[in-house]
């Protein structure tokens, strides 16, 4: 009996095609302006993105840590380079430099997305699409999840979900002087809120040079200090306290300076 592949199931394949059509706009946009020849899918399952990147005219270099998806896709896509290595090794860098790397539905799969990201930086020569599951909140944080065993899930079935902040976080520090949120994203119940679930997944891009998008928005580096009003420790209590506390101090610190300068009038008659 054939293998029934996950990766294959109809639900899987239309989700694949929105992104597909999401990501062709952008590139096609793009492409129009900067040169990118090489792409590399990392995460890339049995190559449906690959192929996908393959039609677009890219050459392409196809990457998974599953050694039966890495086969499979050989078998699909004979005219596609596949590497079997994980995302998460630091050897994986070494696999080469592209102009675009695509990296879509991995990185909350892993138990390193930090280290991962890393990786993907180093691979990059100008712009890195991500696609990824998100946690909902406004800080930079991440849940560590419990995943099924299924064949299209990572390779230890327990990973980091991180907040879209998070993420934006990561790319940063990884070395990527530009990160992007898309003022639209796919027309899609798991990119917007819904009165049944909130949001779940984003796109981010995260590239080298400065790209000009009428649907990108250039987001700041998000941050969570130690000791702050939104460190994990402080309480409702706490912030209210630190609200009114740093509005004594500010009008302290104004009724200082219009005294200062009362007195220096005074002196100056």
């Amino acid at each position: 009996m054939e293998k029934q592949w996950l990766f294959d199931s109809d639900s899987t394949r239309q989700y694949t095609k929105v992104r597909q059509e999401f990501i062709a706009e952008f590139l096609a946009a793009v492409r129009r302006k900067i040169t990118l020849e090489s792409a590399a899918d990392v995460g890339a399952g049995v190559g449906y993105f690959a192929r996908f990147l393959r039609d677009l005219g890219f050459r392409v270099l196809a990457a998974d840590g599953r050694e039966e998806n890495v086969a499979e896709g050989r078998r699909r896509h004979p005219d596609i380079e596949f590497v079997c290595h994980d995302v998460e090794a630091v050897s994986f860098s070494q696999i080469g430099r592209f102009d675009l790397v695509l990296c879509a539905g991995l990185l909350y799969h892993l138990e390193n997305p930090f280290r991962a990201i890393r990786n993907l930086y180093v691979l990059t020569e100008k712009i890195l699409i991500v696609e990824s599951m998100c946690s909902p909140g406004e800080f930079p944080s991440m849940e560590l999840l419990d995943e099924g065993q299924v064949e299209d899930q990572g390779l230890n079935f327990v990973a980091f979900y991180p907040t879209e902040p998070c993420l934006v976080k990561m790319l940063y520090r990884a070395g990527f002087p530009f990160v992007y949120r898309f003022r639209h994203l796919p027309n899609d119940p798991q990119f917007v809120n819904t009165p049944r679930r909130k949001k779940s997944r984003t796109f981010l891009i995260a590239s080298r040079i400065s790209l000009s998008n009428s649907n990108l928005l250039l987001g700041g580096e998000p941050l969570r200090r130690v000791l702050s009003s939104s460190d994990p420790w402080t309480t409702w209590w706490s912030r209210i306290a630190d609200y009114w506390e740093s509005k004594f101090i500010a009008a302290k610190g104004g009724l200082r300076r219009v005294l200062k300068l009362s007195r220096g009038r005074v002196r100056s008659v």
